[in-house]
């Protein structure tokens, strides 16, 4: 197994070093862009959440922002990490399965609020999970502490899914 190493030659070189650091604003804009798509979204369904009926385990809107601003924080600089490995078939696979984990996460938000669509955003909140435990899997053979950084995300999702499960069962 892959560990973390300081003298990563990404963080020596220079040239790599730009690199690295374009790679943290790229993975930093996508995480961004789904965090704004799934923000707007969101607020402009706030009306039609709030007459659902929901479980008694759903959380005051407070919370959302702060969960996941810490949560899509955790998401880059885990796949930052994994970016900053040598390059090699784990780290792409790895690489490969973050981006889909986050094209998961974009849509969820556009299927639940915008389209109200609770039983298609269950479905696709489903895959979602499943993209980010493979990606956590193949995470940890790249890079260990990447992998750790996902574990709140993981915990997140499965919260979400029993939530987003409750409210399709309590809104046939």
């Amino acid at each position: 197994m892959e560990q973390h190493n300081p003298d990563n030659p990404a963080l020596r070189n220079p040239s790599l070093r730009k690199e690295s650091f374009v790679a943290l604003g790229t993975i930093g804009a996508l995480t961004a862009g789904t965090a704004l798509i799934g923000g707007r979204v969101s607020s402009s369904g706030q009306l039609w959440y709030k007459r659902l009926r929901k479980p008694g385990f759903t959380p005051p809107p407070w919370v959302f922002g702060p969960a996941w601003t810490a949560l899509y924080g955790l998401m880059s600089l885990s796949a930052w990490r994994v970016w900053n490995r040598p390059a090699g078939p784990r780290r792409s696979w790895a690489l490969a399965l973050w981006g889909l984990q986050l094209g998961f996460n974009a849509l969820w938000s556009p299927l639940f609020f915008g389209k109200h669509r609770q039983r298609e955003a269950l479905a696709d909140i489903a895959a979602l999970g499943v993209s980010l435990a493979a990606y956590t899997a193949v995470a940890r053979k790249v890079d260990t502490g990447a992998a750790w950084m996902m574990v709140p995300y993981l915990a997140w999702v499965g919260f979400a899914s029993a939530l987003n499960e409750e409210i399709v069962r309590l809104n046939p």
